[in-house]
């Protein structure tokens, strides 16, 4: 009887054993599975695009590019970059790179932000800090009823649709160039008081230069003239103006010329003549204004001309 029990203890125990350890290998098997399934996800969207963001900590004012290298070339035409609700344009920069412009501006507030680069059927978030930075400010006061010079809808109709063009084409390569050898008299972002009330809208669109009449005006970068304005077809603001299409969301405006040496259609090289500087529309002295867009925004030429951006 003893040995009855004895040998049916041992039989339980040995069925017991066995599902213990079948139990264990499942678990076992279960738990590497899940191991295993994590990173090959990771893994497949940390593959999916290579996404580098220049400059790492930008400030107001900023070009923010977005440099994006799919693990898979089809998957380029189907780029998105997305940022705080806006959506911009990607364009082929060399085989298998592609390239968003985000243009930040002075109006803009600084803090924390979320790019969305998606299209390959996953979607990255990525967080960038945009830094604070200090513009001077300018005091006007104006006499009472004085409204200054207005623009006329023909030059704001035809400035606004120049600032609008997206050529896919890249027509510069490198730095740019100073449009102009005198020296800079306003610098970009510059905010201003009228009468003691802060303009929120206001800041200074580009780079002002205080060469004579007639100082020599190049190209700072390769493009196509997209835009002539004189005078006397109204761009009473303005003044005569020169603007370029860089290509892929980039333009320069030229304003306040005395001289035109280019037109519309023309493809200009990087310091070719293009005009002369003048005192046209609203200008108190001869002087050159240039300034650089960026998909429609106005944002500082100075990194782009010390070769942050190519």
């Amino acid at each position: 009887m003893n040995n009855q029990v004895s040998v049916a203890n041992s039989g339980k125990r040995l069925l017991c054993s066995i599902f213990e350890s079948r139990k264990t290998n499942f678990a076992l098997k279960m738990a590497l599975g899940i191991a295993s399934a994590v990173p090959l996800a990771f893994t497949s969207i940390a593959q999916a695009a290579e996404v580098q963001i220049v400059p790492s900590s930008p400030k107001l004012g900023d070009t923010i590019s977005v440099l994006v290298t799919p693990d898979n070339p089809a998957n380029g035409q189907n780029l998105q970059v997305t940022s705080e609700g806006e959506t911009y344009p990607v364009f082929e920069i060399a085989p298998n790179q592609y390239r968003a412009f985000i243009p930040t501006t002075p109006l803009q507030k600084p803090g924390r932000r979320v790019i969305q680069v998606s299209g390959d059927g996953t979607t990255r978030n990525l967080g960038v800090w945009l830094n604070n930075r200090k513009f001077p400010v300018q005091r006007i006061s104006l006499p009472p009823g004085k409204a200054g010079t207005k623009a006329t809808q023909h030059e704001l109709d035809r400035a606004k649709a120049f600032k609008a063009i997206l050529t896919p084409e890249k027509y510069w390569n490198g730095a740019f160039t100073r449009p102009n050898n005198s020296r800079v008299s306003t610098i970009y972002g510059v905010r201003r008081y009228y009468n003691g009330t802060f303009a929120e809208d206001y800041y200074h669109r580009g780079l002002d230069y205080a060469g004579g009449t007639g100082s020599p005006v190049v190209a700072p970068a390769a493009g196509r003239v997209a835009l002539v304005g004189t005078v006397s077809e109204g761009f009473r603001v303005h003044g005569n103006t020169v603007g370029i299409d860089h290509g892929q969301g980039v333009t320069s405006i030229f304003l306040h010329l005395n001289s035109i040496n280019v037109k519309e259609g023309d493809m200009v090289k990087q310091g070719q003549l293009i005009g002369g500087i003048g005192s046209t529309g609203a200008s108190t002295g001869p002087h050159l204004h240039w300034g650089l867009y960026v998909n429609g925004q106005s944002i500082d030429p100075s990194p782009w001309l010390i070769g942050g951006i190519k």
